[in-house]
């Protein structure tokens, strides 16, 4: 089980197969990047800024793959996220979780990312050619994490 936070980009490929090559006991690989996307809240991006809480963030980061650990068949995982600036279609979040069963692997990566999303310390801001905000939680993110409670 891995966490990163980072500000270079990363290829999921080569992700995946550093993962697999101790494992050969895979039998299903989910992943999950997500990209920046073009329109904010207020129009087109330039590009997005995200900052975050040194240690803690980590910290959070671990706790969400030991708590996919204790609750789902799990054989690895790895979470990275980058900060600092992203342009418009870069990948900004990564999550990867090997597992038998694939049942394992989608509910796995799902939580991961749902909880990734609410309780983890990440500020994004959006920046525009003449402004930016910064990015206010979302209230269906917030509800994605919390049909999650029972793996708590």
């Amino acid at each position: 089980m891995a966490v990163r936070i980072q500000t270079i980009s990363f290829d999921l490929g080569q992700e995946i197969n550093h993962l697999k090559t101790s494992s050969p006991q895979v039998g299903a690989t989910v992943a999950f990047v997500g990209s920046v996307r073009e329109e904010g809240s207020l129009g087109q991006l330039t590009h997005l800024e995200v900052e975050h809480y040194e240690g803690m963030t980590e910290k959070s980061m671990q706790e969400l793959e030991t708590q996919a650990r204790n609750n789902w068949s799990v054989i690895d995982t790895l979470i990275i996220h980058r900060i600092g600036r992203l342009s418009v279609q870069e990948d900004i979040v990564c999550v990867i979780v090997l597992s038998e069963h694939r049942r394992d692997a989608f509910e796995a990566a799902q939580f991961l990312m749902d909880s990734l999303k609410s309780t983890v310390p990440f500020w994004k801001k959006e920046i525009y050619m003449d402004q930016e905000k910064w990015v206010e939680a979302k209230i269906s993110d917030h509800e994605a994490f919390l049909r999650w409670d029972k793996h708590k």
